[in-house]
């Protein structure tokens, strides 16, 4: 983490270490995984650990866009076509010429980036209107709701990556 936390205190100091907290076990489950195991499908999922990384850091780099843009930065559900929903899919596996080191890469600087845009948001009630969407209320979020948003999605998803990784070769995060 880039920003300084001894200079964050309070909740955000919590939420942050909370969501520091959940990236490591999330990232810990790569651990000395080559690029071929991280692509890996250990289930009947579509999950693979790489692709969960890079899911999870886009939902993350999605939603900070939200809290800084608005519902435009989410795009329009209703109008995607099956391109979309066919790239939106690439978010879950490795595609060829992807590496492990990359997508952790861009994980840590999507996390940078939360970071410093938490610490430095002036208030965590600014709320914006949620994107018309058929899995959400329409009713607004603010940056709070949003940010234990992505602590709840990284830690269900630091889930699944500890029984893919269990799967795969044994290994767990934790016990």
């Amino acid at each position: 983490m880039s920003v300084n936390t001894l200079a964050i205190t309070g909740e955000r100091a919590d939420l942050l270490a909370a969501l520091a907290q959940h990236r490591h076990f999330l990232r810990f489950t790569t651990r000395d995984l080559t690029d071929e195991q991280a692509g890996q499908r250990t289930t009947v999922s579509e999950l693979c650990l790489g692709g969960l990384i890079k899911h999870v850091a886009s939902v993350e780099r999605g939603w900070v866009n939200f809290i800084l843009e608005g519902p435009s930065a989410m795009g329009d559900f209703d109008s995607m076509t099956e391109d979309d929903w066919a790239q939106r899919a690439d978010e879950f596996r490795m595609l060829p010429g992807e590496t492990l080191a990359g997508v952790l890469a861009d994980y840590e600087e999507v996390a940078r980036r939360t970071d410093e845009v938490i610490a430095t948001l002036p208030d965590l009630d600014a709320a914006q209107p949620l994107p018309k969407a058929p899995w959400f209320e329409p009713t607004s979020w603010s940056a709070r709701r949003v940010l234990m948003h992505i602590i709840a999605e990284t830690a269900q998803h630091a889930g699944h990556a500890d029984i893919i990784r269990e799967s795969l070769d044994g290994a767990k995060s934790m016990g």
